[in-house]
């Protein structure tokens, strides 16, 4: 299943612990603990993803064809990667559990404990 496809997205993100799930912005979008981890929009060939990646990732990233800064998203290092990038499916694994990551940690200790999320460090 394509990460790019609503089914595949499903599954892989409601794989980390405290996700939920909003329709809105004209896309799919998963949140933990409120907060925007990643987002779902278009389809087939259209589709898009939009990750928070780290700065040093940020560069690399987007000098990729396929990959920009997300619209509205851009001023905290965030990447709108298309379904036509280069990313094989186990880097889009890896850029959305690091996004899923770094805004798990920008959550209260409380919060993540609530919600079952353990960062390692």
């Amino acid at each position: 299943m394509s990460l790019f496809e609503r089914r595949g997205f499903d599954a892989f993100v409601a794989g980390l612990p405290g996700t939920s799930f909003v329709d809105q912005w004209d896309g799919h979008v998963a949140k933990v603990g409120g907060k925007v981890v990643t987002m779902l929009s278009g389809e087939g060939a259209a589709a898009r993803v939009v990750a928070k990646c780290p700065e040093e990732s940020f560069e690399i990233l987007t000098a990729l064809d396929g990959i920009r800064q997300a619209p509205y998203f851009a001023k905290r290092k965030w990447v709108e990667i298309g379904s036509n990038s280069q990313l094989s499916g186990e880097e889009l694994v890896h850029y959305l559990t690091r996004s899923y990551e770094l805004v798990a940690a920008g959550l209260t200790k409380r919060l993540r404990q609530e919600l079952g999320i353990r960062l390692s460090s």
